[in-house]
């Protein structure tokens, strides 16, 4: 059995195929990104899981491309834990932004390929190799044009009283935005990266009103300017987007794109299944 599995700080998705590449299973879990979580609660979320529990001796192959798994040291840490947990298995962890270029780039094909989801990331592929010109330091200092960089710009516009009067009113129904429990959720609880996307969902569903118009257009912009441009052919080679915040906010994405002059690839939503492709092609 071969396991195949895109992991973004809020959930994984894991497909299953055999020998022949069919599919055996798909399943979801919450994220495990290694950067904010620690062993005890990675194991629990992967023994939780009914499909991985009760085929864990079944697994060969592993290839797992996960959010925070840029350094040697966080894919060690993941790739020990899955060693235990699947024991016949060989495991190779990469960072998820191997699992954005197989899932739009072929291979021998150029491309600047971008993650925007509840984190992000920009990589240029060669056709071969990745590259990237800048090392993310996390969300609380980086992640431009993400879904907890959105959901950030929420909620201090909304404490700042910079948040338009209309929109704040709704904002305030639709959260809890008491200062102990943001302060909680960030502070105290795990994954606070996830929980500064979940506010994102409110600037996608009000996306046509002016303030939200123009957080959106400017995260994107700050986005492009530090990451994408870095790369000197930025306007040469296709620029693909991969994410919910890419896919759900592709309108004012393409506009900002056109707007530098960039050649616009594809955007998708989940890479999960260009990867099982990818994989198929070398089973």
């Amino acid at each position: 059995m071969i396991l195949i599995t895109d992991s973004g700080a809020t959930k994984a998705d894991w497909i299953a195929l055999d020998k022949k590449g069919d599919q055996i299973f798909m399943t979801q879990t919450l994220g495990l990104s290694p950067e904010v979580l620690s062993k005890e609660v990675i194991e629990e979320r992967l023994a939780n899981n009914f499909e991985l529990a009760r085929n864990a001796h079944k697994v060969e192959r592993l290839y797992f491309y996960g959010a925070g798994c840029g350094t040697d040291r966080m894919r060690k840490f993941l790739k020990e834990i899955f060693s235990d947990f699947f024991p016949n298995a060989k495991v190779e962890v990469k960072e998820d932004t191997y699992a954005a270029i197989y899932s739009t780039t072929k291979i021998g094909h150029q491309g600047i390929v971008c993650i925007l989801g509840t984190g992000s990331n920009c990589s240029y592929y060669d056709g071969h190799q990745l590259f990237q010109k800048v090392t993310s330091l996390g969300y609380i200092l980086m992640d431009d044009g993400s879904g907890n960089f959105f959901g950030r710009k929420l909620i201090r516009d909304y404490y700042y009283h910079k948040m338009p009067q209309d929109l704040g009113i709704l904002f305030d129904k639709e959260y809890n935005l008491d200062a102990d429990v943001i302060k909680e959720n960030l502070y105290k609880k795990p994954n606070p990266n996830t929980y500064l996307a979940t506010f994102a969902r409110f600037i996608v569903e009000h996306r046509e009103h002016p303030y939200c118009k123009g957080v959106i257009d400017k995260g994107f912009q700050q986005f492009i300017n530090n990451h994408v441009m870095q790369f000197e052919l930025a306007t040469k080679v296709p620029v693909h987007f991969v994410g919910s915040i890419a896919f759900y906010l592709q309108d004012e994405l393409k506009a900002v794109v056109e707007r530098n002059d960039l050649v616009l690839g594809q955007i998708r939503q989940r890479p999960i299944d260009g990867l099982v492709e990818f994989h198929k092609d070398t089973i």
